[in-house]
């Protein structure tokens, strides 16, 4: 696909139908394999980018089942206000203002075990090392979220885990990495608070444990006790932690989730460690 020819059509989609406060959808084609499913977002030899999404057991897979749609979004549309986390410090990228949309009809029957993985595959965005590119995932009208597990080259591919649905971004995020840190820790306490009482004591050490290594700047010992909590999370996962997602929202995936927030928290603390604030 050529970079110009996606510039071309960006600027019409993003003024057509009266200016960018409109969102404009594109077509988006769906496979299955498996409990993998495939993307493509774009028009008919004009692929913008193409999305994998893996899961963990999953039911009732389909294209149907699963509710993909992409839109071409601006700042000033109404999809995104007062939803990104620092309009000064986190914004769209100009070459691929693109929301994506996974919105399971609660009749459809996908459900899936653990966690699911994202990856966002695209050539109009460039790579770069310590590239301030992220992946945000936000429930439906909710706050965007950083979930970046990886940023790869390829031209750009975006990795993140999830334990639910529905919208997800790429951004640049020029926060300081502290900052970001702060606030996955945060997401991670938030979610151990609502675990049964048993199982909060041994996170929220864990949690401790790597605010105590992150404040000398123990990387090693704070990678430690991140990857303890994403086994711990998987460990307990099914007996002790909820641990199945469901489109029909009847279903709470502790598990899931926390190791989706492990896996995060890691890619930020590596971050800092590599490139500092």
């Amino acid at each position: 696909m050529a970079k110009w020819a996606w510039s071309a059509l960006l600027t019409a989609v993003l003024w057509c139908g009266g200016g960018p406060a409109n969102a404009q959808s594109l077509p988006v084609q769906v496979t299955i394999s498996g409990n993998e499913a495939s993307a493509y977002v774009g028009l008919p030899g004009l692929t913008i980018l193409d999305l994998s999404l893996e899961f963990e057991n999953a039911q009732g897979l389909t294209a149907n089942s699963l509710g993909i749609g992409a839109k071409v979004v601006s700042p000033l549309n109404p999809l995104l206000q007062g939803r990104l986390p620092n309009l000064n410090l986190t914004s769209l990228t100009a070459a691929l203002p693109v929301l994506i949309t996974i919105q399971p009809p609660a009749s459809g029957g996908l459900r899936f075990q653990g966690t699911g993985r994202f990856e966002l595959h695209t050539h109009v965005l460039p790579y770069a090392l310590g590239s301030s590119l992220r992946v945000f995932k936000a429930p439906l009208g909710g706050q965007f979220q950083d979930i970046t597990e990886e940023i790869a080259q390829g031209s750009v591919r975006a990795r993140g885990r999830y334990g639910g649905f529905s919208q997800f971004l790429i951004l640049i995020d020029l926060r300081p990495t502290g900052m970001v840190i702060d606030e996955k820790i945060l997401r991670l306490r938030n979610r151990v608070a609502g675990l049964p009482v048993a199982e909060r004591p041994a996170f929220t050490a864990l949690l401790d444990d790597t605010e105590a290594a992150l404040d000398i700047d123990d990387y090693p010992a704070a990678l430690t006790a991140i990857d303890a909590i994403r086994a711990r999370a998987q460990a307990r996962a099914g007996t002790y932690l909820g641990n199945e997602w469901r489109a029909d929202l009847s279903t709470v995936n502790d598990a899931g989730e926390l190791v989706a927030g492990a896996s995060t928290l890691r890619f930020s603390v590596i971050y800092q460690r590599d490139y500092g604030q």
